[in-house]
């Protein structure tokens, strides 16, 4: 095989951006100033295969559980894209891997070009909290966010309770054009119907009892940045209107002023409900649902993603007991990973600050993990409410032998009340959501319909 030209490598050199050049054999031919500032700095990696330096792996990525670029150029005989977690003189960082195939005079793939660029949550903080994962379904959806990112697309994040969706939201507003702009987060579940279009838009002086000065709402704070809105489903129908309006002119009215304002913004929105379901029963509104859900993005629940229950443990530990410099014996993982976290990664944070306190030593063994995780006579896994609500979801009509998911939920929330003798927090935690969602459910089954 032929060295590649002079002017190939002279011209990868004077890319700003992180540049390798390799053969059919994963072996490193060329690596740019760039690459070498912020990959490889004072080791040489001409010689070695790109998977070895990129991942430590001891075979290509596709014999090692990962998606490998070059595999799929292979296939498909053109440029291919996929997000890696790359090893670095920092750490491991999220890097977005671009590969092109070069021709040679024959026509055929003779070596491989790679392009990587990080992902600017490569640090993963959120006001102290993580992204952390490298499982296949994870990835993927972090992909997802590194491909929305530097558009301006609405993204509506679907998952359940506790799955990462304001650390998600804060990603793709990081990988935007906006990030120097401020993030604002709109609490939708925690928001009145009569305070949800003042928060939202702000009001004049005396625009209504108690208004005793003008305000700035969170649309015009978030202006030039990204607006999220987390519990997007518990909007209520009279404000899904004016919310419409916002997005499809950009324009909004302070409460009590007749001035119509503009506004820059982007939206993401996050949710636990099913949408499309709500939209089908007339909860929500169709044309809002097409506007928010312009790229949605599905993120897993931690039981499919239980290859990262080792790191996400480990992280947690050190941020609810850093003082105690802890870690996990091979049990307590094991015992971890059979459990199915109907709270997600929220539920394994409490687990963890749990097993610390119950720890003496230095090793959270698995009888620490056993007396932290809820007891299944008492928390069972799969909660009778959980269990019917998984069952009606999986109706089209969202309705189980007759009945609403609404009246079904509500009868097991009473039953659950009237047998429960611990606190509301503890039952938060039985039920697999959170005290937030309980209190609301609380106050909604209270009014009558």
């Amino acid at each position: 095989m032929s060295r590649p030209l002079p002017e190939l490598i002279s011209y990868l050199e004077e890319l700003s951006e992180p540049h390798i050049l390799f053969d059919q054999q994963y072996r490193i031919i060329a690596a740019n100033a760039a690459y070498r500032r912020q990959f490889s700095q004072q080791d040489s990696v001409i010689g070695r295969t790109c998977y070895e330096v990129s991942h430590h792996f001891n075979a290509p990525c596709d014999q090692s559980g990962e998606v490998c670029p070059l595999a799929q150029a292979r296939l498909s005989g053109h440029r291919e894209r996929v997000l890696h977690l790359h090893h670095t003189p920092e750490g491991e960082s999220y890097v977005n891997i671009e590969l092109v195939p070069l021709l040679n005079e024959q026509g055929e793939q003779s070596y491989f070009v790679e392009k990587m660029e990080s992902l600017p949550v490569k640090q993963g903080q959120s006001q102290g909290q993580k992204i952390i994962g490298r499982s296949k379904t994870f990835l993927q959806a972090l992909e997802m966010v590194s491909r929305v990112g530097p558009s301006g697309a609405s993204v509506l994040l679907q998952g359940e309770s506790g799955t990462g969706k304001e650390l998600f939201a804060r990603a793709v507003h990081e990988a935007s054009p906006r990030a120097k702009a401020p993030l604002v987060v709109v609490e939708c579940a925690s928001l009145t119907e009569t305070l949800f279009e003042s928060e939202l838009f702000g009001h004049e002086r005396g625009a209504f009892t108690g208004a005793n000065i003008t305000r700035t709402g969170l649309v015009e704070s978030a202006s030039g940045g990204t607006l999220f809105l987390d519990e997007i489903g518990d909007i209520p129908m009279t404000m899904q209107v004016k919310l419409l309006r916002l997005l499809e002119s950009g324009t909004y009215r302070r409460v009590g002023s007749t001035e119509l304002r503009s506004t820059d913004i982007r939206i993401v929105s996050a949710t636990h409900r099913d949408l499309q379901a709500m939209v089908t029963n007339g909860l929500f509104r169709e044309d809002l649902y097409y506007r928010l859900s312009t790229f949605p993005i599905r993120l897993p629940a931690l039981r499919q993603r239980v290859d990262d229950i080792p790191l996400l443990a480990a992280s947690l530990l050190a941020r609810v007991a850093p003082q105690k410099k802890m870690c996990l014996s091979e049990q307590a993982l094991t015992s971890l990973s059979s459990y199915s976290f109907p709270g997600n990664v929220r539920e394994l944070r409490n687990i963890m600050e749990r097993a610390a306190l119950l720890s003496d030593g230095p090793v959270i063994e698995r009888v620490h993990i056993e007396r932290a995780v809820p007891n299944t006579s008492t928390y069972p896994v799969s909660s009778p409410l959980r269990h019917k609500l998984l069952q009606a979801s999986s109706k089209t009509a969202n309705t189980v032998q007759g009945r609403s998911l609404k009246d079904m939920e509500r009868d097991e929330l009473h039953t659950q009340l009237q047998h429960h003798q611990g606190s509301r927090a503890e039952l938060a935690a039985k039920l697999g959501i959170s005290e937030r969602s309980l209190y609301r459910k609380l106050r909604a089954f209270d009014k009558p319909d």
